[in-house]
């Protein structure tokens, strides 16, 4: 029967866990104003505010066992902002790439352009259609594109990594104007020339400007470096019929184009599904490239959880034996004040709240130390593409915000039982023994 019990409330304990970490802030600070009044306001909170006082007083005399719940706490923090910090990183700047102005079509039914042909007799019929803004010679803002996978060395490690080769057309530049060239100049069309991202140029060897790469058996220039701010920093990019060719692909994989006004995108693909020549899907850049980081960003999400997760089982293991090693140590403290008239809730508030000190400073520490460490760190990773995109960690409020309330729920877990086991702490036996 008490097995049953010891498990129910565990369970309980799991719950309340889950809901926890689910909570707005704004509930959060409900729940700590109504602490904070009953506290202030009730015999019985002022009693327990007393109580905590004691505690919190004798903390420098056992330090050492208050620290390892400190230093517990603190790396689950730190490793869970941190693995959140990566997707969120990395989803910001797919979600930064491409807009609701533009538009790319692929082939009927693929998820990327990896998987997607259009092929060059296809392509003068897609620049056509209703929908595609023109530019001030009249010709449609239109860039037929193809991604070429290619290895480079990595800055960090000296392994080969795979690094996407994009081809463009004379309209990218129109079509992408938040890419900007911030060193060299252009390629020149009908050479083989390219232009490389910022974010490849740091992490990639052999990218910088006036520097040759043997690339399909050819020597092809590097003649600028561009800035973007979203995931096309991490591409290198060439004239789409130089690179066509070099690679020996016959077709396309992807149109992207300018919008023509708020109507245009509709326009565009009722044209593309009445024009049974043309099995093609189109959507937004700003959706496609969303997309494109779904997958990824719930990965590193549930690894995140899952890491810390067992992290967090550690720490409240550490704080159970350092608080229940805390209580022992405290029996007479506990006993002399059962007996002047303390309760058994007071009791358990004060070791609660203890404990909760103890888990807000390490949360405050791991939170601290992810945000120094992590945040706008650069690195890598492989994409929907097989190609690396390069991001920045991204340590956003809203993440510490979900690492001080995992730390404050560990501290919870931690200091529940051993608070229970004070407020039942017979006072002549506690006496005694001390």
């Amino acid at each position: 029967m008490r097995f049953l019990i010891n498990f129910a409330l565990v369970l309980l304990l799991v719950a309340c866990l889950v809901v926890w970490t689910l909570l707005p802030w704004y509930a959060v600070l409900g729940i700590v104003v109504l602490l904070a009044l009953w506290l202030a306001f009730t015999r019985t909170g002022a009693l327990a505010l007393a109580a905590t006082r004691i505690g919190i007083a004798s903390l420098p005399q056992r330090w050492g066992a208050s620290s390892v719940i400190v230093i517990g706490i603190a790396g689950v923090v730190g490793v869970l902002v941190a693995m959140l910090a990566m997707g969120e990183g990395f989803k910001a700047t797919l979600d930064s790439t491409g807009g609701d102005d533009t538009a790319i079509v692929l082939r009927g039914g693929s998820q990327a352009e990896t998987n997607s042909v259009i092929t060059r007799d296809q392509e003068p019929l897609i620049s056509a259609l209703p929908g595609i803004a023109r530019g001030a010679d009249g010709r449609p803002l239109s860039s037929p594109e193809l991604s070429q996978v290619v290895n480079l060395q990595s800055k960090a490690d000296g392994t080969d990594t795979n690094v996407q080769f994009r081809g463009v057309g004379p309209s990218a530049w129109a079509l992408r104007p938040e890419l900007k060239i911030v060193e060299g100049r252009k390629f020149g069309p009908g050479l083989r020339e390219m232009v490389v991202g910022r974010g490849a140029q740091r992490q990639f060897a052999g990218l910088e400007v006036g520097q040759q790469l043997k690339l399909a058996n050819q020597s092809w220039t590097v003649v600028g470096v561009f800035e973007s701010g979203d995931s096309h920093e991490s591409e290198l990019w060439a004239d789409v019929d130089v690179l066509g060719p070099a690679y020996q692909r016959q077709a396309y994989q992807s149109v992207t184009v300018k919008l023509d006004g708020k109507d245009g995108f509709k326009k565009l693909k009722a044209a593309l599904a009445g024009d049974p020549r043309l099995k093609l899907d189109v959507s937004t850049t700003r959706d496609y490239y969303a997309k494109q980081s779904q997958q990824l960003t719930t990965f590193l999400k549930w690894l995140g959880i899952i890491i810390g997760t067992v992290m967090a089982i550690g720490a409240i293991f550490g704080a159970l034996n350092s608080m229940y090693a805390a209580v022992a140590g405290r029996s007479r403290e506990i006993a002399t004040m059962r007996a002047i008239g303390f309760r058994g809730l007071p009791v358990v508030t004060a070791v609660m709240l203890e404990t909760m000190l103890l888990a807000l400073l390490g949360g405050l520490l791991g939170a601290l130390i992810a945000w120094l460490l992590f945040n706008g760190h650069t690195v890598s990773t492989l994409g929907n593409n097989f190609s690396q995109v390069v991001f920045q960690f991204r340590v956003s409020p809203e993440l510490l915000w979900t690492g001080l309330k995992w730390a404050l729920g560990i501290g919870l877990v931690g200091g529940l039982f051993p608070a229970l086991r004070a407020a039942r702490l017979p006072v002549t036996e506690a006496l005694r023994a001390a």
